[in-house]
């Protein structure tokens, strides 16, 4: 039969080849042998002689520095006369062996994942890893069915004991590897995953009928054979119903490597043994003879063998016992030297060590993240214990179970999204410790996080955990409202599987940390399932994929997902320690998302000066202005929308007591468009100053009594009856003559009057009912102490006159302040994350959450240009018109005409931009403690530059600077 012309090279250079090698040489091309890194003396000698003067076909190596190992493989395929091929076992990338390298996540947790689309793109990452390194070989994906929770080498290597999932994820891993031109070697055939003897100690016994094996262990193997994998590993492993010879090895039985892989189930890629000098063989066949028992059960790859001398040797012996044929022997190694010219190794290049390791974790952490976004597993939660509201005033407590004082990660990102009292109980706590601890955390806390700490990977000894640390858990899970977070493997959940709900999170490291902590208090959805059967109760398959909840989450992605640069990010970094630093405010939060999907969300400095509590990103600041769109002219917009607001009409139509003022026939247009002629603002304290300072004492009352009931500060309220007074000050203002522009908060303050007016509630009633509670929102609104502690809420200023205090928890606008903290113009208070939501449903055209609130029409007319006097929209700030002629651009370069925001005179800024589905919140409280005397968040322009930042970071081009230009 003719061969296809793409086999004649490989088939050429082989024989070309095999016509210089002696017998010797032939042997040892069927060897992969141990490489150390670095060697020792001996070691190195070893290694030369086996490879110089025997000639083995192959290298494996283990752990070690990746820049040396290329440079030893550099070194070893120089001193080769054929190409060496270079294995390794890479089951969770290269970081299983190499030093250095980000690790992705052992294949329990891949199986967890609702699809393989992304263990696919971690074949091809590791593939590309391989290849980088000048590896040909990866022995991996692990194919066994982990059905036996104390199997003690296998285990967290297995996807898990579900045959469809460990076949569909291997072949999804082993394509990706094979897409890049890398040898993909499925193992351990038949089956390792239920056996409680590890074959580097002894030979384990399957004890299964042919028919068991065939429905269960071998499908994996069977459809990884269907999709072509290049190789497999056959293990060290006792399978009585197949080959009942005592003692004999899977690897080294014909029945099973020829008759039952290449002959019943027609595999003709390349067989690998395991490791040859494992005791499941030494234990049985020792000087040489496991190789050649091997090879004559029809092994092409011989790896490992404990001693290659005395393994050539005796495979010499046989052929000339004529126990083994020349011929057999020369169709192993030319099949060999094929698949070495295959693979380019006829043509090898040297290894280049240049950023070595930064090629070999480019995308490992991106798509790292997105696996544990995808895969953490959440048990239980009957009572819909989580996720935990970050506005919530629980008292909430965390229990680091394995840890000392010094490791508080976990502790600090629970603190980034709610106050956490921190715990510890290492490992050599003793039992007397347990009782106080424990009726502590159930007295005195709503909540507490179990987190469970520095697991050993397999079963042995509870997985490592002492019998304290076990007896404080399972007593925190019946006695206390708990939810156990599980660092490690999920069987360790048999010790520990009571409590309001178990958290999965598989790795004890800085990636987990911060995905659990998004996962309980609410950021992220869950989504991953077991991939096995745990302590009877939890059943493999088992998991939420989704909260029980009317909140909505804006899902947290990495920048490159939504097509943003994370280097360009960094600058934002740099501008809010610029502004910290310069104490243009004393801290901030930055946070932007891009079609629904939040890529930047951090917090930066302090609450204060005082260097003691640091801002969260919960941290709620006060609005001031941005009241005006995030509140008031959302409410005018449902209003418009349901046709009970006239943007035509007077205001007299809706307020009677301007009715025979000059202010009466002000349409509702111009008063949001600021051209309606009222003044920028009255200073309505002022006049209720006795002596310029201090407020009057008749007016106000530092209690609140029968006749002074309206809060305006701490320990000071104000007789409501003033509050008429303010209104008719409004009324009897002198307008401002001419059609122009005065922004003014005079607007917004008879803005809220009008919505009353139709609705009959008050305006933070009103937006509560008809925006923010549909949405799920719980850490937006007015007079915020009554949703959120002291400790959760930004202070602003420490007023010298009126209000005499350090103003915190109550608004910063003395008018606002004095309307009760309820006002058109002011007196919202916020996170970033609620604003988003926010602002999200009105870039998805009103619609959010299942539910509609505004019709897309309403939002582009009203957060369009409106006025052919300025650049405002409805109620909405917008872009300059002809921003490219100042030398600051307002809001920044590149925002498109259709962005619509607002600012806040507290130091808050939200953009909106519907052309590059982008929305931009910077929250800040840059009026502590001097209040508006302090410009230079203004000055140097912050809010602009980090906006333009995002812009630059998604590859919009700034327009050209008109600078000059008439």
């Amino acid at each position: 039969m003719k061969k296809p012309s793409s086999i004649l090279p490989a088939r050429r250079w082989a024989d070309s080849v095999m016509r210089h090698m002696d017998t010797t040489r032939k042997i040892a091309q069927l060897l992969m042998i141990r490489v150390y890194n670095p060697p020792s003396p001996e070691q190195a000698a070893r290694v030369e002689h086996e490879i110089q003067d025997l000639g083995v076909g192959g290298i494996v190596f283990f752990q070690g520095d990746p820049v040396q190992q290329a440079l030893l493989t550099n070194q070893y395929q120089s001193m080769s006369a054929i190409p060496l091929w270079v294995g390794i076992d890479g089951e969770w990338g290269l970081a299983m062996r190499l030093l250095g390298v980000q690790p992705f996540p052992k294949q329990m947790q891949l199986g967890a994942l609702p699809d393989a689309s992304l263990i696919y793109q971690m074949g091809c990452i590791v593939g590309a890893q391989c290849k980088r390194m000048g590896i040909q070989i990866n022995f991996a994906p692990d194919a066994d069915i982990n059905n036996n929770p104390d199997n003690p080498v296998i285990n967290d290597r297995s996807f898990g004991e579900n045959k469809f999932i460990v076949a569909r994820y291997a072949r999804a891993y082993m394509q990706g590897m094979q897409e890049e031109g890398i040898i993909a070697v499925a193992k351990h055939f038949p089956g390792h995953g239920d056996t409680e003897v590890d074959s580097h100690q002894d030979l384990p016994v399957v004890d299964k009928t042919l028919r068991t094996l065939d429905t269960l262990e071998l499908y994996p193997f069977r459809q990884l054979i269907r999709a072509g994998v290049k190789g497999i590993m056959v293990g060290h492993l006792h399978v009585p119903a197949i080959d009942s010879t005592s003692h004999m090895p899977a690897s080294l039985s014909r029945k099973i490597v020829t008759g039952l892989l290449k002959q019943r189930m027609g595999y003709k890629g390349l067989v690998f043994t395991d490791a040859l000098d494992m005791k499941g063989v030494t234990n049985y066949f020792q000087h040489g003879e496991a190789a050649l028992q091997a090879l004559l059960a029809g092994n092409d790859v011989l790896v490992l063998p404990e001693n290659v001398e005395e393994a050539i040797d005796t495979i010499a012996a046989a052929l000339r016992q004529h126990r083994l044929s020349m011929a057999y022997l020369d169709s192993k190694v030319r099949r060999i030297l094929e698949t070495k010219y295959q693979l380019g190794l006829a043509h090898w290049q040297p290894v280049d060590t240049t950023y070595l390791l930064e090629d070999l974790n480019r995308s490992v952490r991106s798509v790292t993240k997105l696996m544990d976004d995808s895969s953490f597993v959440v048990l239980g939660n009957d009572h819909q214990f989580l996720p935990f509201s970050p506005e919530s005033p629980m008292r909430i407590a965390y229990v680091g179970v394995g840890l000392d004082t010094t490791q508080t990660d976990f502790a600090r990102d629970l603190r980034a999204y709610h106050p956490v009292d921190t715990y510890f109980f290492p490992a050599s706590s003793p039992w007397e410790n347990i009782a106080p601890l424990a009726k502590k955390l159930k007295y005195d806390y709503d909540a507490v996080i179990v987190g469970v700490h520095r697991l050993n990977r397999y079963p042995a000894h509870h997985f490592g955990l002492s019998e304290a640390e076990i007896l404080l858990i399972q007593q925190l899970q019946q006695e206390a409202r708990t939810v156990t977070v599980l660092f490690g493997n999920p069987y360790a959940l048999q010790d520990m599987h009571d409590g309001e709900a178990i958290v999965v999170a598989y790795e004890d490291d800085s990636l987990a940390y911060a995905t659990a902590a998004a996962l309980l208090f609410g950021r992220m959805e869950p989504g991953g399932r077991l991939a096995v059967s745990v302590s009877g109760r939890y059943q493999a398959g088992s998991g939420l994929t989704a909260w029980n909840r009317t909140r909505v989450v804006l899902p947290y992605v990495q920048p490159e997902q939504v097509g943003v640069d994370p280097g360009i990010l960094k600058r934002i970094d740099t501008l809010a320690q610029e502004a910290i630093a310069a104490h243009a405010t004393p801290g901030c939060v930055v946070l932007a998302a891009r079609d629904g999907k939040i890529f930047f969300h951090k917090a930066y400095g302090y609450l204060d000066n005082g260097d003691t509590l640091p801002v969260q990103l919960n941290t709620i600041y006060d609005m001031a202005s941005c009241t005006k769109v995030s509140a008031t002219t959302l409410a005018a917009m449902r209003l418009y929308d349901e046709g009970k607001l006239n943007l035509d009409a007077g205001l007299g139509k809706y307020l009677p007591w301007l009715r025979g003022s000059d202010k009466a026939p002000l349409t509702i247009r111009d008063v949001m468009l600021h051209q309606a002629g009222l003044v920028a603002w009255i200073p309505f304290y002022k006049n209720t100053l006795y002596d310029g300072v201090h407020p009057d004492t008749v007016l106000y009352s530092h209690h609140r009594d029968p006749v002074h009931t309206v809060r305006v500060a701490e320990n000071l309220y104000i007789n409501p009856a003033y509050l008429d007074s303010m209104y008719m000050q409004i009324r009897n203002s002198k307008l401002i003559p001419g059609h122009r522009y005065v922004y003014s908060d005079n607007d917004f303050i008879l803005m809220q009057k009008v919505v009353e007016a139709i609705t009959g509630m008050r305006l933070d009633e009103y937006v509560e009912k008809t925006f923010y509670a549909p949405l799920g929102l719980t850490r937006i609104g007015f007079r915020p102490r009554s949703f959120a502690s002291l400790n959760e809420i930004a202070p602003t200023e420490n007023e010298k006159q009126f209000r005499l205090q350090q103003l915190h928890g109550d608004v910063h606008d003395p008018g606002a302040a004095m309307f009760g903290g309820i006002s058109g113009h002011a007196g919202l208070f916020a996170d970033a994350y609620d604003l988003a939501v926010l602002m999200q449903m009105l870039l998805n055209g009103g619609t959010l959450n299942g539910q509609h609130f505004l019709k897309p029409s309403t939002i582009q007319y009203f957060t369009g240009y409106r006025s052919d006097i300025s650049r405002r929209g409805l109620g909405w700030d917008k872009p300059e018109k002809d921003r490219m002629k100042d030398p600051e651009p307002y809001p920044c370069a590149s925002a498109s005409p259709l962005t619509f925001g607002h600012t806040g005179f507290t130091g808050t800024c939200i953009w909106v931009d519907p052309a590059y589905k982008l929305t931009f919140i910077f929250l800040s409280n840059r009026v502590y403690p001097d209040g508006g005397a302090n410009m230079k968040l203004i000055q140097m322009n912050i809010r602009g530059r980090i906006q333009q930042t995002l812009y630059d970071a998604m590859g919009v081009q700034a327009p050209k600077s008109q600078i000059g230009e008439k």
